[in-house]
């Protein structure tokens, strides 16, 4: 009997919406807040990673393109990526990119830098964005929009490339929002874990 599906299935769509919107308007990229406080605040509240589980739409996008578009090679993720130290490790680089970003943008507001209209993927690499602002907004809300889409663009790149050489949601082992919430979870549940130990 084939599962029916519900309106969280197809939450994929506004993952790729997202992208694709960021891409001509900068200022879309806010609308990314909501995949970093919807998790937070569905674990806080349940004690569950319902989120991660069911709403995520990141998670089935790299479903869609590594299931049913074929492009993943299906094979377990190393194990040392599934370890605590490298997802504690990559959730502390990742929040200190995360503050640097909000560094900036506080510089930016403070009128002590210029407004940078670029994407830096993978931290690294530089991107030309201005073609994605046409003005109208506050210098610093612009440079927290082209941070936090860099942000949403190099984890969608790194979890599109462990999709391709593992399994599709193998960013999921060790993507930063996963780990934070589990984290929470474990705190919220800490009497039935003692229990099982």
């Amino acid at each position: 009997m084939k599962k029916s599906k519900k309106w969280y299935d197809y939450l994929w769509i506004a993952s790729l919406l997202y992208l694709t919107l960021g891409f001509f308007n900068i200022m879309f990229a806010w609308f990314g807040l909501l995949c970093f406080f919807i998790p937070l605040i569905i674990s806080v509240v349940s004690g569950n990673k319902a989120y991660c589980n069911r709403y995520c739409g990141r998670g089935q996008l790299f479903d869609i393109l590594g299931k049913k578009l074929k492009l993943s090679r299906k094979k377990d993720i190393p194990k040392f990526i599934k370890s605590k130290w490298f997802r504690y490790g990559f959730l502390t680089f990742f929040m200190v990119m995360f503050i640097n970003m909000l560094v900036s943008t506080y510089m930016v507001f403070r009128g002590a830098t210029d407004m940078k209209e670029v994407v830096t993927i993978l931290w690294t690499f530089k991107a030309p964005w201005s073609f994605a602002y046409e003005g109208g907004f506050n210098p610093w809300m612009v440079q927290f929009a082209f941070g936090f889409y860099s942000v949403m663009l190099t984890s969608t790149i790194l979890g599109i490339i462990t999709m391709i050489l593992f399994k599709p949601r193998s960013w999921c082992v060790y993507c930063p929002m996963g780990t934070m919430t589990q984290g929470i979870c474990r705190i919220k549940n800490i009497d039935v874990y003692r229990k099982n130990q």
